[in-house]
């Protein structure tokens, strides 16, 4: 299956910037994006051996996931070489090589059996995929049955607190992005425009049917920070 012009530019996007992805994504969001990736990985039961990390990126995720259980072993993809290459570098500096594997794949053809995992996440995904319910479908696949599924995802933040968000996307975090590269000045001014394009065709009702849907009950969600994070989860039928 071909990549879509979607995720192909959401790739060509990120690929700059793995070496400096951590450090300017914790300073870029104030410190939350930390915060949030912790409260994703506390959804995962720790009797979840074996975990795929989807769109894992830099390995945050999966690294913090293989540390929270000495058992765990942790299957991260993403579809960009670049982030991996820089994902495979911290997985080496933090002595998880034997348990944290990194491959380059897409979400919407995961390359696993039925029922392979014992609890799927993934995180600043469905922004990025053409098919929404599909792609959920296919994650959900690979989860055995009573599995945790779990993503983290930017929010949109409600009421009093919205216009500050709005000022901040719009002016602060393309400026201070282009302080940083111009990688993450693109960055900067791109994700604003994506974060309410998403929750403009999945608000949050509707998020969720699609999660149940797909296959999933007990669905939950959190929002972090505001409304500026969201990680939602749920328990594979």
């Amino acid at each position: 299956m071909e990549a879509s012009a979607r995720t192909r530019h959401a790739r060509d996007l990120f690929a700059p910037l793995g070496p400096t992805y951590d450090r300017y994504a914790r300073l870029l969001s104030f410190g939350q994006d930390p915060r949030w990736r912790s409260f994703l990985v506390s959804r995962i039961p720790t009797d979840a051996h074996r975990i795929l990390d989807v769109a894992s990126g830099t390995a945050a995720v999966a690294i913090e996931l293989a540390r929270a259980e000495p058992a765990r072993t942790v299957v991260g993809i993403d579809q960009s070489p670049e982030m991996l290459a820089a994902g495979r570098e911290r997985v080496r500096r933090a002595g998880l090589g034997d348990r944290i594997e990194l491959r380059e794949a897409r979400a919407e053809d995961l390359p696993f059996a039925d029922g392979e995992f014992d609890a799927v996440t993934f995180t600043y995904l469905l922004r990025y995929v053409d098919d929404v319910p599909a792609t959920l479908r296919e994650l959900v696949r690979v989860a055995r049955r009573g599995a945790t599924v779990a993503m983290l995802e930017f929010g949109l933040p409600r009421a009093s607190w919205r216009p500050l968000w709005e000022l901040y996307v719009r002016l602060g975090l393309p400026a201070a992005g282009a302080v940083v590269s111009p990688g993450w000045g693109s960055v900067g001014r791109f994700l604003g425009a994506s974060i309410r394009s998403f929750w403009r065709h999945w608000p949050e009702p509707r998020l969720l049917d699609a999660w149940r849907e797909a296959g999933l009950d007990d669905v939950h969600a959190r929002r972090l920070s505001l409304g500026g994070g969201i990680v939602v989860w749920g328990r594979r039928a």
